[in-house]
């Protein structure tokens, strides 16, 4: 994929694209600014629906701010919403649903966090200026009053978007000692809509890295997800790793760039991964949806274990022996820190640590036996394991790079063949536990479980048998224990 900037936009450009965006949400935000206009209070849409208009795609997600406190807002939009909630209540927020339009509606505020604290202390604004003031950046600074539609620009938003770059309202210190998530935005900004971070932005994340500590590990994980997930995940993470930020909430990728034995017969792991995450978003398409944090992820981390097992041999040579079972420990270990489910912890650690298995492959050596392991032990993330071992060859000898590719096709050809002849996804011993337990006559234990590997491992090894042929060699198995 290329990871190449679009080109700055101009403000013609930026005004006709709004101008079509808020037409089509006229119906939405014009009959709410009526509202909210005759009870007194100002409303305005705001912050990122401003700005996805602005670039020509804009959701189905509306955010408002306005000057009414929360009862207020409640009580305008009962009535006018197909559905009200109010789980943001202290925060200010209330949620409605019109039609297809998830809308939310928050007071005007005011929140900074201190030093020490990972919550933020919540203060109702008196102004939309105000308001403005207290966004992360001047791009998402914007708003448009409704139902008058005036366009509120106070900090240059349209000028830093149409040259597509990232600022803050005020100086970046005092944004980010507020919430030092916001240095963790700004790459994810990066990453998901192509732009630069402006020079003093870098410094102050740079200078700061150590204040996002404070953050909890959820709030982390989130934009991170978001990060890996955009479409120049690149541009977010080498901002990441350049500021240090990296060093505080994924140290393992930084720790990837491995100093270059003086022979140079190695290659630079860092660059390696990063181009392996974009081959494997190129090869996602084979998962038939959008971005896949799992796919994604298990290519940023499959190479984490080798700083841990390098080792210089005699001749120069540079070995990384198991780097895919550290790896995968190592996963395991980030993930578990970072609070992310045991499903996603799961398949990413697997994936991390069967990545080198097809290497053993060599030119189609495999027996059926092997084919059928492997594919067991991908389980449901053996799709997956297709894109990251073909993503993971970076080498630029054109020779080498096919002839690795016509080998894989082999193996996935096989996997397809044995697959529509013996079910390969469903691999199960010939006989259940129950029927084990019958015939040789035992209760639930051990032994069982012994049998029931036997069986599968002479399934695997052999394929298909008839019971009558599993239940002979279970018995001659049994009795020379």
């Amino acid at each position: 994929m290329s990871d190449v900037a679009p080109p700055p936009l101009t403000i013609v450009e930026i005004q006709h694209r709004v101008g079509a965006e808020l037409d089509r949400i006229g119906s939405v935000i014009d009959e709410l600014g009526a509202r909210f206009a005759a009870a007194g209070e100002e409303l305005a849409l705001v912050g990122g629906p401003v700005r996805d208009a602005m670039l020509g795609r804009l959701q189905n997600d509306l955010d408002l701010t306005t000057s009414a406190h929360p009862d207020v807002t409640e009580r305008l939009v009962s009535g006018w919403a197909d559905a009200v909630w109010d789980m943001g209540r202290a925060f200010g927020t209330i949620g409605c649903r019109k039609g297809p339009w998830q809308v939310e509606i928050t007071t005007y505020r005011s929140e900074s966090y201190d030093p020490s604290s990972r919550k933020p202390d919540v203060d109702f604004g008196d102004s939309l200026e105000g308001d403005l003031g207290r966004r992360d950046f001047s791009v998402n600074s914007m708003a448009v009053r409704v139902p008058g539609r005036e366009f509120v620009d106070p900090f240059g938003g349209v000028v830093d978007l149409a040259e597509r770059v990232l600022r803050t309202p005020g100086a970046p210190e005092d944004s980010f000692s507020d919430d030092p998530l916001r240095m963790m935005r700004a790459a994810r900004f990066a990453a998901q809509l192509g732009f630069d971070v402006a020079p003093e932005v870098v410094a102050a994340m740079t200078e700061m890295a150590g204040r996002i500590e404070i953050i909890s590990a959820e709030r982390v994980r989130d934009e991170l997800v978001k990060l890996v997930c955009a479409p120049h995940p690149r541009r977010g993470l080498s901002l990441l790793v350049e500021t240090g930020l990296a060093e505080h909430v994924l140290p393992e990728l930084p720790a990837l760039a491995l100093e270059r034995d003086e022979h140079h017969r190695h290659k630079d792991v860092y660059e390696h991964t990063l181009t392996v995450l974009e081959q494997s978003i190129d090869l996602e398409h084979r998962l038939g949806g959008g971005p896949d944090f799992v796919s994604r992820f298990a290519a940023l981390m499959h190479d984490v274990g080798k700083p841990r097992t390098r080792r210089f041999e005699t001749g120069g040579v540079v070995t990384f022996h198991h780097h895919d079972v550290v790896g995968a420990k190592l996963t395991r270990k980030r993930m578990q820190k970072l609070r992310f489910s045991n499903h996603d912890i799961d398949a990413v650690s697997k994936l991390v640590e069967l990545h080198l298995r097809f290497h053993g492959y060599g030119s189609g050596e495999w027996t059926d036996s092997a084919v059928r392991r492997y594919v067991r032990d991908a389980g449901d993330q053996l799709e997956r394991l297709h894109i990251l071992t073909r993503a993971d060859c970076t080498t630029r000898n054109q020779r080498k790079a096919d002839r690795l590719r016509r080998t894989y096709d082999s193996l996935e050809e096989r996997i397809a063949r044995l697959s529509e002849e013996e079910e390969l996804a469903a691999v199960r011993p010939d006989l259940d536990g129950n029927q084990i337990m019958e015939l040789l006559g035992i209760g639930p234990g051990r032994e069982v479980g012994e049998a029931y590997k036997f069986l599968l491992d002479l399934r695997l090894d052999e394929g298909p048998r008839t019971p009558e042929q599993a239940e002979a060699a279970l018995r001659e198995w049994w009795a020379a224990r």
